[in-house]
């Protein structure tokens, strides 16, 4: 008896641990597994803190492009560096790097003592061509009477034709020294002259001080106009073929990232440079002024190519190796869908992206703040997990 109660015992104890291992395995299929999900709702303020911004896509030319690199540059008549002439001792300038100035204003005054012998010379010439043309008239009217030989209107006339020659030489040395033609005609002999802007612009180079002896050879200014920027970039000569005049050019310089600008390409060289690129000269669409002379450029010159559906970069999301995007939902505000889809080519801060089939049209998704968004959608999951 006492056996078979201990059996007894035994069988009851197996049945309920098997029983209640039946029950925890039930249990655990039939409890609900946790589906990440793909909705995320902000709140008034958690919308404004991650800065949120919407949109549709933007059609952008993003295939059929070469990539160059180059600069902001400036045509040659539009940088000038400025020398005396003649030379002579800085007596006043109040140039500064930066400041503007305009066609024909005065630059520097500089003194030369040497000023002074070619004025001497100028109103010496001019006294004695007045008194050639005078003796020409005489011996004219002599040689039509047969009073003189005919020598003598000749040597006349040679006379006349050498002080003329030399009278228009002084001129054009008083004029490019920067003296006053008209105040000279008077009789005025000055030992200093004005060195004058030929163009409008910005003064980039200021090589002088009081009292200095400039060479006629010394750069004493540089001005430079910006009203007629212009982009030179280096393209690979593998990719020249694909380049031709007319086509699009967009750029971003160095020093403003952000800021998107068009050219279009002007001039395409026919040399291979030593570094096997080929320069291209591209005008701008508007002008810039906030470009500056020697801007590095970052360039895409579209070569034929098609419009596509693009959003900004920074609204597509990498993650967990596949391509996302939030999506507003139109029925609830602050909520937003995250759906992968299928991503194209990037260039120059776009990336074409192609919708699941099926998927409504003309969706609004989120182009700044993307990754705020799937920041509190993966904490909310980790929080139900």
């Amino acid at each position: 008896m006492k056996n078979i109660a201990l059996f007894l015992m035994l069988a009851f104890a197996l049945g309920a641990c098997k029983s209640g291992k039946e029950k925890d395995a039930e249990a655990t299929q039939e409890a609900p597994v946790a589906e990440e999900s793909s909705q995320v709702e902000l709140t008034e303020t958690q919308y404004e803190t991650a800065g949120i911004e919407t949109g549709g896509f933007s059609v952008r030319k993003l295939s059929g492009t070469v990539i160059a690199n180059g600069v902001i540059d400036i045509p040659p008549q539009n940088l000038v560096s400025i020398s005396a002439p003649l030379g002579g001792f800085v007596r006043k300038s109040e140039l500064l790097q930066g400041m503007k100035v305009k066609k024909g204003e005065v630059l520097a005054i500089i003194e030369n003592p040497d000023f002074i012998s070619i004025q001497q010379d100028y109103l010496e010439t001019q006294s004695k061509l007045e008194y050639a043309g005078q003796e020409y008239q005489r011996q004219s009217d002599l040689s039509k009477e047969h009073v003189n030989a005919q020598k003598a209107l000749q040597q006349s006339a040679s006379e006349l034709k050498m002080l003329r020659v030399r009278l228009a030489g002084l001129r054009e040395r008083v004029r490019t020294a920067g003296i006053d033609l008209a105040g000279l005609d008077k009789g005025n002999i000055v030992s200093t002259a004005a060195i004058r802007s030929p163009i409008s612009g910005s003064v980039t180079v200021v090589n002088v001080n009081l009292g200095k002896y400039v060479n006629p050879t010394d750069v004493m200014f540089e001005i430079v106009d910006t009203d007629h920027l212009h982009v030179e970039l280096s393209v690979f000569e593998q990719d020249i073929p694909k380049v031709k005049l007319g086509q699009l050019v967009r750029f971003r310089v160095s020093n403003n990232p952000s800021q998107e600008d068009v050219a279009k390409v002007y001039l395409i060289n026919q040399k291979i440079n030593d570094d096997r690129t080929v320069r291209v000269h591209c005008h701008l669409e508007n002008e810039d002024h906030s470009l500056l002379p020697q801007n590095f450029v970052k360039a895409i010159i579209e070569t034929g190519a098609n419009a596509v559906n693009a959003l900004p970069d920074e609204a597509v999301l990498d993650f967990e190796g596949k391509p996302y995007v939030f999506v507003k939902n139109s029925e609830k505000a602050r909520s937003f869908e995250m759906v992968e889809v299928i991503k194209g080519i990037s260039e120059n801060g776009f990336t074409e992206v192609k919708m699941p089939a099926g998927f409504k049209e003309n969706p609004e998704f989120v182009l700044n703040g993307a990754y705020a968004l799937l920041s509190k959608l993966k904490n909310a999951d980790e929080e139900e997990e």
